[in-house]
């Protein structure tokens, strides 16, 4: 069976359409090639990026018109910047938030995660190791403060994991490292972003091993979804995978939608793919 309609989808990676691309510019400061002068400093990887929506003048409303098109009734958004707080409070019923984390910053970034889950309600932190300047692995000291708070909050990471996209190392997201951190952490709810990729069948082993570990479909069209992962929610891990996209950042919600009609997930894993497992994760009510 095909992808079923009204099952009141939960994306786990949504965002709004920015003034302009200055918010990669954390990733070209560590770039050494030519990407440096790309708007996306991933595009090598992704046709027809919908560049064409930034810099409008209503960015809310460009994203819950594309939401309300393809049926998605809660989205997760960044906390950080004006629109994003405004969404917040404008829109409660249809956005919630999620934290950055910084393990550079030692305790002040500690403090940080207190004061946006004070302030935004937020219900998750998300984390891109290869990203941080310096870098800093998953299963670094540096992040240990960050997972034990996450615990005391009660709330999930959100980490990227396999081969980052911008072209710097790959070696703080090898997927081997989120053992060490399920183990010392078994109360940590982990969930991975980014594919996984090349160790997408290490990750379904991890998930077996460890309850509270879960892989989201971020920046994946659906046509590339990794069959192991599919494989995994059509068997013993229907609870395990969750559905994120990556509007506007990388991907339109249109291809994305229209990818997913041709997914083979099985009749009983699609609500819990597109939105039960996500709603448990991140403690929203069903609709």
């Amino acid at each position: 069976m095909g992808m079923p309609e009204e099952i009141g989808i939960v994306d786990t990676m949504i965002a709004f359409p920015a003034t302009d691309f200055s918010q990669y510019d954390f990733i070209r400061a560590q770039l050494k090639d030519g990407s440096t002068d790309m708007d996306f400093p991933v595009e090598y990887m992704f046709k027809n990026v919908p560049k064409e929506l930034y810099g409008n003048k209503d960015p809310i409303s460009v994203t819950l018109h594309e939401m309300d098109r393809f049926g998605i009734e809660v989205g997760l958004i960044g906390v950080g910047g004006d629109v994003s707080r405004r969404a917040l409070e404008d829109h409660s019923d249809r956005f919630v938030g999620q934290g950055s984390v910084d393990p550079n910053k030692g305790m002040e970034g500690v403090r940080s995660m207190v004061r946006q889950y004070e302030e935004f309600g937020v219900r998750s932190f998300g984390a891109f190791n290869a990203g941080f300047n310096p870098q800093v692995a998953i299963d670094d000291a540096k992040m240990y403060p960050i997972y034990a708070k996450c615990v005391e909050l009660d709330v999930p990471i959100f980490s990227c994991a396999g081969v980052p996209g911008p072209r710097f190392p790959m070696w703080p997201q090898a997927v081997d490292r989120i053992d060490n951190v399920m183990y010392d952490f078994p109360e940590l709810v982990f969930v991975t972003r980014h594919g996984c990729e090349p160790w997408e069948d290490l990750a379904v082993k991890l998930m077996l091993k460890w309850p509270n570990l879960y892989y989201s479909t971020s920046a994946f069209a659906p046509k590339y979804y990794p069959k192991a992962i599919i494989d995994y929610a059509n068997t013993r891990g229907a609870d395990k995978v969750i559905y994120a996209g990556y509007f506007p950042i990388g991907l339109s919600l249109e291809r994305i939608m229209t990818d997913m009609q041709d997914v083979s997930f099985k009749d009983d894993v699609w609500p819990k793919f597109l939105s039960e497992n996500a709603r448990k994760v991140l403690k929203i009510g069903n609709p």
